[in-house]
C-alpha cells in the first residue's frame, strides 16, 4: 500500500507536471494575443494621425493662394483676351527703368537710381495687369445676366452694394440692382430702357416710401442708345455728388433692409390663418 500511495503520489506529481506545463503552453500561447491586443490598442493613435493628415490635406486644399498664385491667374484670364499683355509689361516696366537710369546718369548716382527704379518697374507693371484685367473682366461678363451687380461689386469703400437684384422680371429676364453710397441710392438696371421703366419706377415707390430724404439716382446699364457701358458704371457711380455721411449711409441701408423686406410677395396657395377640418374626414364615411 504504500508503494501504491507512493506510485500515486508520484503519478500525481507527473500528473501536476503535465498540467502545469501545458499551463506554460497557454501562457506562451496566450502571449501573441496579447501582443495583438497592445497592437490593437495602438491602432487608434495611427487613426488619429491618419485623421491628423487628412485635416491638413482638407486645410492645404480650402486654403486660399497667396500673392504670387493669383498674380499668375490673373495673367493667364488677362492673357485669353489679350494676348499681347506680357510685352506690354515687359516695355512699360523697362522704360521706368530707363528713365531712372537717365536720372541717376545726370546726377552721377546712377546705381542708387536704378536700385530705386527697379520696385517702381514692377509697380508699374502690375498696374497695367489690373487694368488690363479688369477690361478682360468686364469683356466677358458683359451681356449676361446679372452683369452689372458683378461690376458694383468691385467698388470700394464707401458704398453698400446688394449682391441680390432688388428688382426682377422673370419673363424678360430684366434686372435691377441696388447700391447705398454717400451721393444716395442708386438704381443700375439691365435690359432695354423702356421697358425695364416699370421696374424702375416701382422700386422708387418703394424708396420714396422707406427713405423720403434720400435721392435715387438710376443708371441704365448696357451697350444701346442713352445707357452707360459695363466698364464705365463704377466711374459713374463715383462721380455723383455726396450728399450724406457715412453714418446716414449705415442708417439708410439698415432702414431698407428691415422694411424693404416687409414688402415681399405672399407665396400663392392655402392660407393656414384660414384653413377648417374636413368634418366628414373626422366623422368617417
Amino acid at each position: 500500500m504504500p508503494y501504491r500511495t507512493q506510485g500515486f503520489i508520484v503519478t500525481q506529481s507527473t500528473g501536476s507536471k503535465r498540467a502545469s506545463s501545458k499551463r506554460a503552453e497557454t501562457r506562451t500561447s496566450a502571449q501573441p494575443t496579447s501582443a495583438k491586443r497592445n497592437e490593437t490598442k495602438r491602432k487608434p493613435g495611427s487613426s488619429r494621425i491618419a485623421s491628423s493628415k487628412r485635416a491638413e490635406t482638407k486645410n492645404a486644399q480650402n486654403k486660399k493662394p497667396g500673392m504670387f498664385a493669383q498674380m499668375k491667374q490673373v495673367y493667364k484670364m488677362t492673357r485669353e483676351s489679350d494676348p499681347n499683355i506680357g510685352w506690354i509689361m515687359l516695355l512699360a516696366a523697362l522704360a521706368t527703368l530707363l528713365v531712372f537710369l537717365l536720372i541717376g546718369i545726370l546726377l552721377h548716382n546712377w546705381i542708387t537710381f536704378l536700385l530705386i527704379g527697379i520696385p517702381f518697374a514692377v509697380l508699374v507693371a502690375v498696374m497695367i495687369l489690373s487694368r488690363r484685367a479688369e477690361k478682360a473682366a468686364f469683356a466677358q461678363i458683359d451681356g449676361q445676366t446679372g452683369a452689372s451687380g458683378a461690376a458694383m461689386s468691385t467698388l470700394r469703400r464707401g458704398w453698400i452694394v446688394d449682391q441680390q437684384p432688388a428688382a426682377v422680371n422673370p419673363r424678360t429676364q430684366d434686372v435691377v440692382f441696388r447700391a447705398v453710397g454717400r451721393p444716395g441710392i442708386v438704381l443700375v438696371t439691365e435690359g432695354p430702357t423702356k421697358r425695364v421703366a416699370q421696374l424702375v419706377n416701382k422700386e422708387k415707390a418703394t424708396l420714396r416710401r422707406i427713405a423720403p430724404n434720400v435721392p435715387v439716382h438710376v443708371i441704365n446699364a448696357g451697350n444701346g442708345e442713352g445707357q452707360t457701358p459695363m466698364k464705365e458704371v463704377t466711374r459713374k457711380m463715383n462721380k455723383l455728388e455726396n450728399k450724406l455721411t457715412q453714418q446716414e449711409v449705415q442708417a439708410v441701408n439698415s432702414r431698407i433692409t428691415s422694411l424693404g423686406n416687409q414688402n415681399l410677395p405672399m407665396p400663392k396657395g392655402v392660407d393656414p390663418m384660414r384653413m377648417r377640418p374636413d368634418r366628414k374626414g373626422m366623422r368617417g364615411r
